[in-house]
């Protein structure tokens, strides 16, 4: 496998949750990863577990050592899933699926991001927003290579070690992005498809203030696409949820917010200027 180029690239920002690992449901757990969070799905102490995204470049310590806390020393996950592949997502993808030899599940619309064929569009750094937005410039965009591990989710939205979840194509933050989806407890993994903290925001960050927001604006190049897929998120009233960035909801906040976000998302979500703007 060849080595990440992401890796070349370090990021010093962080947050005051960044190790936390915090228990959403019996059996969805996240760990913080300075400023993104991986899902953990499996009951404690089991080895029928899968992981959701990889974290920050030079995490892989961090995630295996809370894997091992949760379900034991050498217990590999049946699979890695991507809800799509941004750096803060993938940071750490190739070295974890090398070292627990286990297969990478992405959209197939994500797949040419994840082979090293294609670069995702540059961040918007005019795009309204605070500090991050200006500086996310410094972010890196580069593609990763994870063959021989990466393949593409079934058309159908089964999940690979998930039989009782289904993926749901949420586009618009990238054009493969998807989430999670639980039927029987309404639990979800959201991505970026929407966020409960105002990422473009140095402060928010940094404290992790929770605030239902639409995904991270300097990363967002269809937003039309991106209304279109909260609601869709909506319509199912999610009881729990995990997002990419921020702490978990649940319960009527989380169903009356994300129904806000929905109905209002021009005004809350869309940026008023920036290169993705019409």
């Amino acid at each position: 496998m060849p080595n990440n180029p992401l890796n070349s690239k370090m990021m010093p920002l962080t947050s005051i949750k960044s190790g936390d690992l915090f228990e959403l449901l019996p059996d969805v757990a996240g760990l913080t990863v300075k400023i993104v969070n991986v899902c953990f799905v499996g009951h404690p102490g089991s080895s029928d577990w899968v992981l959701i995204d990889a974290g920050m470049p030079h995490s892989k310590e961090l995630i295996v050592e809370a894997a091992a806390s949760r379900f034991g020393d050498n217990v590999p996950p049946n699979a890695i899933l991507l809800t799509h592949g941004h750096f803060d997502h993938v940071g750490s993808a190739i070295e974890l699926a090398e070292y627990w030899e286990v297969p990478v599940y992405a959209h197939a619309l994500e797949l040419p991001y994840l082979i090293g064929e294609k670069h995702y569009p540059y961040p918007d750094t005019k795009v309204e927003g605070g500090i991050l937005a200006k500086l996310s410039a410094l972010f890196p965009n580069t593609p990763i290579d994870l063959r021989p591990h990466i393949h593409p989710l079934s058309e159908d939205g089964s999940v690979p070690g998930l039989p009782d979840w289904r993926w749901i194509a949420t586009p618009g933050h990238t054009e493969g992005h998807v989430s999670f989806f639980r039927d029987s407890d309404r639990a979800m993994i959201a991505g970026d498809a929407f966020v409960t903290v105002r990422q473009d925001e140095l402060y928010q960050v940094l404290t992790q203030h929770q605030e239902l927001s639409g995904p991270p604006r300097y990363f967002t190049p269809d937003w039309d696409a991106a209304r279109v897929s909260v609601r869709r998120l909506a319509e199912l009233k999610p009881r729990a949820v995990i997002t990419g960035h921020g702490r978990p909801m649940e319960g009527e906040a989380l169903e009356h917010e994300l129904e806000n976000l929905a109905q209002h998302f021009d005004h809350i979500a869309r940026p008023s200027h920036g290169k993705s703007v019409r």
